[in-house]
């Protein structure tokens, strides 16, 4: 591997850890932010001459500490904070155990979705401190302009230096009220990695393995949580379809179509016995729900063999749970695959703050079609290109549409 692939991939795994471990040092992102920056021209200097060292990660977190030293021995004043964070940085660290790597990650994580943060603002946030994205990247897929999410990432991280929010694990009593945003936010990271906002791929596979390690981080803090058991199975079950989102030339593929051969049967077998087990704890939540129903797809041998009568059901106990468009959408979609085009439109007529989702007008396209209106599925598809700013998923539709003229 050259020393530009493996930065980049230490980077990925190893770059937030370095973050956490600064963080809870030094108490401020800027420079932690910084420190890892300088490690790594450092490392885009040193590497290429001397070959990557034999412990890569070590060698970034060392560094990052010297440099982080360096900035603090420049300031002319320095608080009391910052003189503590000093003289333990200034202490060659001991080698770090799995636990105190761990941690300070999910310690990260709670910090990034505390509650006093906007919803945009731990999903921006996130995606920066701990998946690694830059500015830009969040920015295109979430299609505002940089500076505004500049401004939204700098915002969430002043809010939290000038409210003193904790770089901690809630303790078990706060965990309740801590948990909801987290899994909320990793969710979120996952949809942008499975179904990208924008830019000419429908997948961000690294986005959507990053939310998987996260929730599994969070299962391994609570195993006896349904919820985070739940978000961990709806997350694997719908990367183990991954290989057949698309063609080999990037065309997308709908799950009608889809080679259920290609599916990871493994992982979907596993999910399978996990998810019984998850449903004897108590009432489930909406991620066990979503689940779910994410397996009723995987496992069904084909999609006319999907058990929709039951999707439709699990839909019904989601929307009481968790209501929202999106459930009502996607449960006007299932009832159609049940009941007919009819119902489905009928459903979707009635659904109200879901006009400006493309995948709304997708669905009311694909019905019209379905019912030989070609009129109206063509006004749909066509609502649809303007709401959507990926350049695969704006290419399906166009397919579709050219086809409804022949």
């Amino acid at each position: 591997m050259s020393p530009d692939a493996a930065l980049d991939e230490l980077l990925r795994v190893e770059g937030r850890r370095v973050i956490g471990s600064l963080y809870r040092l030094i108490g401020d992102f800027g420079r932690a932010e910084d420190a890892l920056s300088e490690a790594i021209v450092d490392a885009l200097k040193q590497w290429p001459e001397t070959g990557v060292p034999d412990r890569p990660a070590a060698w970034l977190t060392t560094v990052a500490r010297r440099r982080a030293v360096d900035m603090l021995r420049r300031e002319a004043q320095r608080s009391d904070k910052e003189e503590r964070a000093l003289r333990e940085l200034e202490i060659e660290p001991p080698a770090s155990d799995a636990r105190s790597i761990r941690d300070d990650e999910l310690a990260m994580i709670f910090m990034c979705c505390h509650p006093s943060l906007s919803p945009d603002s731990r999903v921006a946030l996130a995606l920066r401190t701990l998946c690694g994205l830059t500015t830009t990247e969040i920015a295109r897929a979430f299609l505002v302009a940089e500076p505004t999410m500049g401004q939204r990432i700098s915002r969430a991280k002043r809010k939290i230096a000038d409210t003193n929010i904790a770089f901690r694990i809630p303790d078990d009593d706060e965990l309740a009220l801590r948990l909801p945003p987290v899994l909320a936010v990793i969710n979120v990271v996952f949809t942008t990695g499975h179904h990208a906002p924008g830019g000419t791929s429908i997948l961000r596979v690294d986005l959507a393995d990053e939310a998987i390690r996260l929730a599994r981080e969070l299962v391994g803090l609570l195993p006896n949580d349904a919820e985070c058991r739940g978000l961990l199975a709806l997350l694997e079950t719908t990367h183990a379809r991954r290989a057949t989102r698309t063609s080999d030339d990037g065309t997308l593929v709908s799950i009608r179509d889809a080679d259920r051969t290609r599916w990871d049967r493994e992982t979907i077998d596993r999910i399978s016995t996990d998810l019984m087990t998850v449903f004897k704890t108590g009432r489930p939540g909406p991620f066990q729900i979503q689940a779910a129903i994410s397996q009723l797809h995987s496992t069904a041998p084909s999609f006319d063999e999907t058990d929709w009568e039951q999707i439709v059901a699990l839909y019904d106990v989601l929307e009481q749970l968790s209501p929202s468009p999106f459930v009502r959408v996607n449960r006007a979609v299932a009832l159609a695959e049940r009941d007919g085009p009819d119902a489905g439109l009928a459903s979707l007529e009635s659904i109200a703050g879901a006009d400006d989702w493309h995948f709304f007008h997708l669905a009311i396209g694909d019905l019209e079609e379905r019912r030989g209106d070609v009129g109206a599925a063509q006004r749909a598809f066509e609502r649809a290109i303007e709401l959507t700013d990926n350049t695969a998923e704006r290419r399906e539709i166009r397919r579709r549409l050219d086809e409804l003229s022949c």
